[in-house]
Protein backbone atom coordinates (compact mmCIF):
# COMPACT_ATOMS: atom_id res chain seq x y z
CA UNK A 1 0.00 0.00 0.00
CA UNK A 2 1.10 3.63 -0.75
CA UNK A 3 2.12 5.97 2.05
CA UNK A 4 0.59 9.32 2.46
CA UNK A 5 4.02 10.91 1.32
CA UNK A 6 3.70 8.90 -2.33
CA UNK A 7 -0.22 9.82 -2.58
CA UNK A 8 0.67 13.66 -1.17
CA UNK A 9 3.86 13.28 -3.94
CA UNK A 10 1.54 11.50 -7.01
CA UNK A 11 -1.54 14.55 -5.97
CA UNK A 12 0.81 17.29 -6.08
CA UNK A 13 3.03 16.41 -9.33
CA UNK A 14 0.47 15.55 -11.50
CA UNK A 15 -1.91 18.51 -10.80
CA UNK A 16 1.46 20.60 -11.88
CA UNK A 17 2.21 18.87 -14.77
CA UNK A 18 -1.79 18.38 -15.75
CA UNK A 19 -1.62 22.28 -15.89
CA UNK A 20 1.73 22.22 -17.84
CA UNK A 21 0.48 20.04 -20.31
CA UNK A 22 -2.56 22.07 -20.81
CA UNK A 23 -0.95 25.08 -21.02
CA UNK A 24 1.94 23.98 -23.42
CA UNK A 25 -0.40 23.36 -25.37
CA UNK A 26 -0.56 27.49 -26.39
CA UNK A 27 2.77 27.05 -25.97
CA UNK A 28 3.38 24.69 -28.99
CA UNK A 29 0.51 26.71 -30.56
CA UNK A 30 2.17 30.11 -30.47
CA UNK A 31 5.91 28.62 -31.04
CA UNK A 32 7.35 28.42 -27.67
CA UNK A 33 7.35 25.28 -26.25
CA UNK A 34 11.08 25.53 -25.93
CA UNK A 35 10.94 29.16 -24.00
CA UNK A 36 9.90 26.72 -21.16
CA UNK A 37 13.52 25.88 -20.73
CA UNK A 38 15.35 29.91 -20.52
CA UNK A 39 11.85 30.88 -18.30
CA UNK A 40 13.34 27.45 -16.06
CA UNK A 41 16.82 28.70 -15.94
CA UNK A 42 15.50 32.41 -15.10
CA UNK A 43 14.30 30.47 -11.64
CA UNK A 44 18.09 29.84 -10.59
CA UNK A 45 18.26 33.48 -8.91
CA UNK A 46 14.94 32.67 -6.87
CA UNK A 47 15.72 29.15 -5.74
CA UNK A 48 19.30 30.16 -4.73
CA UNK A 49 18.04 32.83 -2.40
CA UNK A 50 15.53 30.09 -1.47
CA UNK A 51 18.25 27.91 -0.54
CA UNK A 52 20.22 30.46 1.42
CA UNK A 53 17.70 32.06 3.37
CA UNK A 54 15.33 28.69 3.93
CA UNK A 55 12.31 29.60 2.20
CA UNK A 56 10.58 27.98 -0.35
CA UNK A 57 12.03 27.10 -3.84
CA UNK A 58 8.76 28.11 -5.92
CA UNK A 59 7.97 31.03 -4.16
CA UNK A 60 11.65 32.32 -4.94
CA UNK A 61 11.16 31.08 -8.08
CA UNK A 62 8.06 32.56 -8.94
CA UNK A 63 9.39 35.92 -7.89
CA UNK A 64 11.86 36.38 -10.27
CA UNK A 65 10.54 35.06 -12.90
CA UNK A 66 7.46 37.69 -12.31
CA UNK A 67 10.23 40.37 -12.33
CA UNK A 68 11.85 38.48 -15.47
CA UNK A 69 8.55 38.17 -17.38
CA UNK A 70 7.72 42.08 -16.64
CA UNK A 71 11.15 42.90 -17.99
CA UNK A 72 11.02 40.91 -20.87
CA UNK A 73 7.36 41.70 -21.64
CA UNK A 74 8.94 45.63 -21.18
CA UNK A 75 11.38 44.76 -23.60
CA UNK A 76 9.15 43.50 -26.31
CA UNK A 77 7.19 46.72 -26.55
CA UNK A 78 9.60 48.70 -26.29
CA UNK A 79 11.71 46.53 -29.19
CA UNK A 80 9.58 44.18 -31.09
CA UNK A 81 12.10 41.83 -30.78
CA UNK A 82 10.45 37.88 -30.79
CA UNK A 83 9.75 37.16 -27.29
CA UNK A 84 12.28 34.25 -27.41
CA UNK A 85 15.48 36.16 -28.40
CA UNK A 86 14.70 38.64 -25.22
CA UNK A 87 14.13 35.87 -23.13
CA UNK A 88 17.73 34.14 -24.16
CA UNK A 89 19.18 37.66 -23.01
CA UNK A 90 16.99 37.57 -19.55
CA UNK A 91 17.69 34.13 -19.09
CA UNK A 92 21.66 34.06 -19.93
CA UNK A 93 22.44 37.04 -17.38
CA UNK A 94 20.63 35.18 -14.35
CA UNK A 95 22.00 32.04 -15.02
CA UNK A 96 25.45 33.86 -14.93
CA UNK A 97 24.64 36.09 -11.47
CA UNK A 98 23.01 32.50 -9.98
CA UNK A 99 26.00 30.45 -10.20
CA UNK A 100 27.72 32.89 -8.24
CA UNK A 101 26.10 32.07 -5.43
CA UNK A 102 24.29 28.66 -5.65
CA UNK A 103 25.49 26.65 -2.78
CA UNK A 104 27.24 23.61 -4.45
CA UNK A 105 25.77 21.11 -2.41
CA UNK A 106 22.48 22.39 -3.85
CA UNK A 107 23.01 22.32 -7.38
CA UNK A 108 21.17 18.77 -7.95
CA UNK A 109 18.10 20.30 -6.03
CA UNK A 110 18.19 23.31 -8.06
CA UNK A 111 18.53 21.72 -11.72
CA UNK A 112 16.45 18.98 -11.40
CA UNK A 113 14.12 18.69 -8.46
CA UNK A 114 12.69 17.51 -5.38
CA UNK A 115 9.92 16.20 -4.07
CA UNK A 116 11.08 14.42 -1.11
CA UNK A 117 10.43 17.10 1.35
CA UNK A 118 6.98 17.39 0.84
CA UNK A 119 3.89 18.09 3.38
CA UNK A 120 0.24 18.42 3.60
CA UNK A 121 0.57 22.17 3.39
CA UNK A 122 2.63 22.14 -0.26
CA UNK A 123 1.17 20.03 -1.75
CA UNK A 124 -2.38 22.10 -1.22
CA UNK A 125 -1.02 25.17 -2.18
CA UNK A 126 0.93 23.60 -5.28
CA UNK A 127 -3.07 22.12 -6.30
CA UNK A 128 -4.90 25.00 -5.64
CA UNK A 129 -2.24 27.18 -7.89
CA UNK A 130 -2.37 24.90 -10.36
CA UNK A 131 -5.86 24.48 -10.43
CA UNK A 132 -6.02 28.45 -10.75
CA UNK A 133 -3.67 28.29 -13.33
CA UNK A 134 -6.09 26.10 -15.47
CA UNK A 135 -9.39 27.89 -15.11
CA UNK A 136 -7.79 31.53 -15.83
CA UNK A 137 -6.11 29.90 -19.19
CA UNK A 138 -9.47 27.91 -19.81
CA UNK A 139 -10.78 30.89 -19.49
CA UNK A 140 -9.09 32.60 -22.28
CA UNK A 141 -7.56 29.31 -24.25
CA UNK A 142 -9.56 30.33 -27.11
CA UNK A 143 -8.89 34.28 -28.16
CA UNK A 144 -4.93 33.40 -27.08
CA UNK A 145 -5.33 30.69 -29.74
CA UNK A 146 -6.89 33.46 -32.46
CA UNK A 147 -3.54 35.88 -31.24
CA UNK A 148 -1.56 33.41 -32.20
CA UNK A 149 -2.92 32.42 -35.69
CA UNK A 150 -2.87 36.36 -36.16
CA UNK A 151 -2.38 39.50 -33.50
CA UNK A 152 -3.70 42.01 -36.11
CA UNK A 153 -6.90 39.90 -36.55
CA UNK A 154 -7.41 39.68 -33.15
CA UNK A 155 -6.75 43.37 -32.27
CA UNK A 156 -9.08 44.13 -35.29
CA UNK A 157 -11.97 41.77 -33.37
CA UNK A 158 -10.79 44.37 -30.22
CA UNK A 159 -9.39 41.48 -28.55
CA UNK A 160 -7.38 43.04 -25.79
CA UNK A 161 -3.85 41.46 -27.17
CA UNK A 162 -1.48 42.61 -25.00
CA UNK A 163 -3.07 42.79 -21.80
CA UNK A 164 -4.12 38.84 -22.99
CA UNK A 165 -0.12 37.92 -23.70
CA UNK A 166 0.79 39.59 -19.91
CA UNK A 167 -1.72 37.16 -18.01
CA UNK A 168 -0.61 34.81 -20.57
CA UNK A 169 3.22 35.09 -19.36
CA UNK A 170 2.18 35.25 -15.74
CA UNK A 171 0.51 31.91 -16.39
CA UNK A 172 3.17 30.61 -17.63
CA UNK A 173 5.58 31.78 -14.78
CA UNK A 174 3.36 30.18 -12.25
CA UNK A 175 3.47 27.08 -13.74
CA UNK A 176 7.05 27.21 -14.14
CA UNK A 177 7.70 28.07 -10.76
CA UNK A 178 5.61 25.25 -9.67
CA UNK A 179 6.88 22.97 -12.05
CA UNK A 180 10.55 23.83 -10.26
CA UNK A 181 9.95 21.67 -6.96
CA UNK A 182 9.61 18.67 -9.53
CA UNK A 183 11.44 18.87 -12.11
CA UNK A 184 14.13 21.54 -10.97
CA UNK A 185 15.15 24.58 -13.37
CA UNK A 186 16.79 22.50 -16.35
CA UNK A 187 14.04 19.95 -17.71
CA UNK A 188 10.74 22.51 -17.41
CA UNK A 189 10.93 23.10 -21.00
CA UNK A 190 10.13 19.30 -21.56
CA UNK A 191 7.09 19.36 -18.59
CA UNK A 192 5.17 21.36 -21.20
CA UNK A 193 6.24 20.50 -24.09
CA UNK A 194 5.72 16.68 -24.59
CA UNK A 195 2.60 16.32 -23.36
CA UNK A 196 1.48 19.26 -25.70
CA UNK A 197 2.97 17.21 -28.75
CA UNK A 198 1.65 13.99 -27.36
CA UNK A 199 -1.61 15.31 -27.99
CA UNK A 200 -1.48 16.60 -30.68
CA UNK A 201 -0.48 13.12 -32.23
CA UNK A 202 -3.60 11.70 -31.00
CA UNK A 203 -5.96 14.65 -31.26
CA UNK A 204 -8.22 15.52 -33.71
CA UNK A 205 -9.89 19.03 -32.85
CA UNK A 206 -8.65 21.93 -30.34
CA UNK A 207 -10.54 20.50 -27.29
CA UNK A 208 -9.21 17.19 -27.40
CA UNK A 209 -5.93 18.86 -28.31
CA UNK A 210 -5.99 20.53 -24.84
CA UNK A 211 -7.10 18.49 -22.43
CA UNK A 212 -5.26 16.26 -24.06
CA UNK A 213 -1.97 17.69 -23.04
CA UNK A 214 -3.83 17.81 -19.30
CA UNK A 215 -4.40 14.11 -19.37
CA UNK A 216 -1.12 13.49 -20.56
CA UNK A 217 0.86 15.48 -18.10
CA UNK A 218 -0.88 14.59 -15.33
CA UNK A 219 -0.54 10.53 -15.99
CA UNK A 220 3.45 10.61 -16.83
CA UNK A 221 3.95 13.02 -13.39
CA UNK A 222 1.75 9.53 -11.54
CA UNK A 223 4.33 7.53 -13.52
CA UNK A 224 7.37 9.11 -13.07
CA UNK A 225 6.49 9.45 -9.30
CA UNK A 226 5.44 5.70 -9.06
CA UNK A 227 8.70 4.92 -10.54
CA UNK A 228 10.63 7.15 -8.10
CA UNK A 229 9.11 5.10 -5.25
CA UNK A 230 9.85 1.78 -6.92
CA UNK A 231 13.19 2.41 -8.40
CA UNK A 232 14.88 4.85 -6.06
CA UNK A 233 15.26 7.01 -9.24
CA UNK A 234 15.24 11.07 -8.91
CA UNK A 235 11.32 12.30 -9.52
CA UNK A 236 12.03 14.74 -12.33
CA UNK A 237 13.55 12.61 -14.83
CA UNK A 238 11.18 10.22 -13.76
CA UNK A 239 8.64 11.99 -15.11
CA UNK A 240 10.52 13.17 -18.10
CA UNK A 241 11.08 9.53 -19.07
CA UNK A 242 7.28 8.79 -18.44
CA UNK A 243 6.41 11.53 -20.78
CA UNK A 244 8.93 10.84 -23.19
CA UNK A 245 7.31 6.81 -23.18
CA UNK A 246 3.74 8.06 -23.68
CA UNK A 247 5.00 10.51 -26.56
CA UNK A 248 6.88 7.32 -28.40
CA UNK A 249 3.15 5.56 -27.81
CA UNK A 250 1.48 8.73 -29.41
CA UNK A 251 4.16 8.18 -32.46
CA UNK A 252 3.26 4.91 -33.03
CA UNK A 253 -0.68 5.07 -32.80
CA UNK A 254 -0.61 8.43 -34.70
CA UNK A 255 -2.75 8.30 -37.54
CA UNK A 256 -1.74 9.29 -41.04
Amino acid sequence: MMDTKILLAILMTASIAASAGYLGTLMLSKRMSLVGGPLGHLTLPGITLALIYGFDVSIGAFGVLVLAIMAIWFFEKRTKLPLETLTAVVFSSSVAVAFLFLPHEEIELALIGDISQLTPTTTFLSVTFSLIVFFIVHRIYKKLVFIAISEDLAKSEKIKVDRLNLIYLFAVALVIGLGIRVVGSLLTAAIVAIPAATSRNLSVNLKQYAYGGAIAGGIAAALGVVGYQLFTIPAGPAVIIASAGMFLVSVILKRS
